[in-house]
């Protein structure tokens, strides 16, 4: 049987015959933080397995918030506003707004190690129809803790779920797909969009449809380029980096050990001379898809 040295001392470092989590104590010598016994954050474990584990319990946490922290904190407002309120869809996107700001808060707080750089710019954006890439799950729950009046487009399998179907269709979010029993909700929408975007509420969608798995740009929607032509509204064109890192595509955990800036800031803005020189579609597409290309990082 192989001979295990006993630790001895005051010593720090994995041992060559164990496990990369037993270590010993060597005097004078430190480890680097990410390799230490106290990790960055409330949550703080060491070792890969433990790393793994507090993953799983950051994922753990936010996922209860959203089943317990809506049930109980939030549902019973909106159920009251539903009831009460005449035109509740203002109301629901605020609470919408709220739910969310608490989520990324607890995410800020579990996951210290990343980074969050917003550009003031972005924060005051009023009246626009706003585009933007499309990386992670996360993209839209951030845009909505950013913007209290807000409206954005939805996959129609959404309406279809209990209770968040409910809610979403209340905040006026548009179906993806104007189709079947979506038609007529779709063309409500509409009608009221201009009102909305003069009252100083947002309109943010993700042109690509769908998450960008290598980053670049994928097929575009012309959607929302036509709803800005139609309701004469400017078009701002933000890009997303590294919320991937944190909650990655195919990925059922939050990555929280990662170091990470996680920035979103405006790369264009098109506001065409609607009433002398209207663009065409294909026109602010190729602009939107001009501001991309310029900035790759």
């Amino acid at each position: 049987m192989q001979h295990v040295a006993p630790c001895s001392g005051s010593d720090l470092r994995p041992h060559p015959h164990r496990g990369d989590s037993e270590f010993c104590l060597r005097r004078g010598e430190h480890l680097p933080a990410h390799q230490g016994l106290q990790g960055n954050g409330p949550i703080a474990f060491s070792g890969r397995r433990a790393d793994v584990l507090k993953d799983f319990l950051v994922t753990i946490i936010c996922w209860l918030w959203f089943l317990l922290g809506g049930i109980l904190f939030f549902l019973w407002r909106y159920v009251a506003c539903a009831l009460f309120v005449k035109e509740p869809e203002a109301r629901f996107q605020r609470l919408n707004s709220g739910f969310y700001q608490v989520f990324f808060g607890l995410v800020r707080f579990l996951a210290p190690s990343h980074k969050w750089e917003i550009a003031k710019e972005v924060r005051a954006i009023r009246s626009a129809v706003i585009v933007c890439n499309h990386i992670s799950y996360l993209d839209p729950l951030l845009f909505i803790a950013l913007f209290e009046r807000h409206r954005t487009i939805v996959k129609t399998r959404f309406f279809k779920m209990p209770i968040w179907g409910w809610i979403i269709r209340k905040s006026g979010y548009f179906p993806a797909v104007g189709e079947d029993r979506f038609t007529g909700m779709m063309l409500e929408q509409m009608e009221t969009m201009a009102g909305f975007l003069h009252d100083g509420g947002n309109l943010f969608v993700f042109p690509e449809g769908t998450r960008s798995r290598d980053g670049q740009l994928g097929a575009l929607n012309r959607g929302a380029l036509k709803i800005a032509r139609l309701c004469k509204a400017p078009v701002y064109v933000l890009r997303l980096s590294h919320t991937d890192k944190l909650f990655a595509p195919g990925k059922c955990m939050f990555q929280t050990r990662v170091k990470n800036t996680i920035t979103l800031k405006i790369i264009d803005r098109i506001e065409p001379d609607y009433e002398h020189d209207k663009p065409s579609t294909a026109m602010l597409e190729q602009r939107l898809r001009d501001a991309y290309s310029a900035r790759v990082p």
